[in-house]
């Protein structure tokens, strides 16, 4: 039984950086995020409804600048990390895959797109067909999907966290944000 049901939305127009909108369930926006322009290592900040908001509830920033296995750290807004998200860079090529790491470095998850054959459709098709990942905990559990919606205009991307998991939901939403942003980039042309 699904416990938390989000949808986040590439904004298709912003100046500088780029923008996602966070939904609920019902449709009504809980979160907004900013991806800063003209930085050499990733920073995303992700903000509760309220735009006055100054501080973020969650921070996302690369480790390296250039780096084929890039790792991205998600901080809540004491600035305390609370997980990692990390590209597997061989294994992406062909199908994306990411670990998932709890505030001390161990693995608590593996995010991977949802078969190989569809993952080279995918890449010959572009994008076509919409990316969908799993996330399941080292013990075989799902704990959340990630599923693109198709729209060849908007990039919005559904996930689903399961109640029975122990991945904190913040480092989960953090990675859908993540997905859409750095994997949705890859089918930014489209």
């Amino acid at each position: 039984m699904a416990s938390y049901n989000y949808l986040v939305r590439r904004r298709l127009w912003s100046l500088v950086g780029a923008k996602f909108d966070i939904f609920d369930a019902q449709g009504r926006q809980i979160g907004f995020s900013k991806q800063k322009a003209f930085k050499l290592k990733e920073d995303i900040r992700v903000f509760f409804k309220d735009v006055s908001s100054e501080t973020p509830f969650l921070e996302i920033h690369a480790r390296n600048v250039i780096d084929f296995s890039a790792a991205y750290d998600a901080f809540n807004e004491a600035g305390v990390c609370i997980g990692t998200w990390k590209r597997k860079g061989m294994k992406s090529l062909l199908r994306d895959t990411w670990i998932v790491e709890d505030s001390v470095g161990n693995e608590v998850g593996l995010v991977q797109e949802d078969s190989l054959a569809l993952a080279l459709l995918r890449r010959s098709l572009c994008s076509i067909i919409p990316q969908k990942y799993t996330l399941s905990t080292p013990d075989g559990r799902t704990a959340a999907r990630y599923e693109r919606c198709f729209n060849p205009f908007v990039f919005k991307q559904r996930t689903i966290i399961y109640s029975e998991v122990t991945i904190p939901a913040m480092l989960i939403l953090g990675g859908a944000i993540l997905l859409t942003a750095i994997e949705g980039r890859q089918y930014a042309n489209f």
